[in-house]
């Protein structure tokens, strides 16, 4: 993939558990060519947990990518009028995220840079991270699957053992999943039978 020229927003929101697991894929976007802008929820900027504290992940995102974080609804309101991303990946996606996405609600800097990507028709790719993909929020998801401009890093359920509804992307194909969205395809097979171990 060569992403030199492109311009990538990386928006966070706060599954906690699978920061760990999406930093990497920040960096091979940096180490392809591309300029990527973080952009981070109100709990990923406040939250310490035990999977690390809200200053790490900050300070990893400042390292890799060399540019400020968007971090306010005000600062990512321009992304709108400048049409700067030519790709926006909101991973992890809660379900939280997910459902005011699907229901037009922008309350938080990854939503409101969600509304400005889709605004400019270009486009806006999901990888969601819920436990309730297969519960309340299958609807939502359901909105978003034909929604024009949005596509999805391919998912499929992590624990369906223990956890039937839960719903994970995997990760390691958030930058694959990005290159056919700017190719206007949906990257394939988009559900995966199993991506874990129960």
């Amino acid at each position: 993939m060569n992403w030199q020229g492109k311009t990538v927003g990386y928006a966070i929101t706060g599954s906690h558990c699978t920061l760990e697991e999406i930093m990497p894929q920040v960096k091979r976007f940096v180490d392809e060519g591309a300029k990527v802008v973080p952009i981070v929820s109100n709990s990923v900027q406040v939250t310490d947990t035990r999977f690390g504290t809200a200053q790490n992940w900050l300070q990893q995102l400042r390292d890799i990518t060399g540019n400020d974080i968007i971090s306010s609804i005000v600062d990512a309101e321009p992304l709108g009028p400048s049409k700067l991303l030519d790709v926006l990946v909101i991973a992890p996606c809660t379900g939280n995220t997910t459902s005011k996405l699907a229901n037009a609600m922008t309350d938080t800097p990854v939503l409101m840079a969600a509304k400005a990507q889709m605004r400019n028709l270009r486009p806006l790719v999901l990888a969601i991270s819920t436990n309730d993909g297969l519960g309340l929020n299958a609807a939502n998801i359901a909105k978003l699957l034909v929604t024009k401009n949005i596509y999805f890093v391919p998912f499929g359920q992590d624990n369906p053992l223990q956890k039937p509804n839960s719903l994970v992307a995997q990760m390691d194909l958030i930058p694959e999943a990005c290159y056919a969205a700017l190719e206007g395809r949906q990257l394939q097979p988009m559900i995966l039978q199993r991506i874990f171990s129960a």
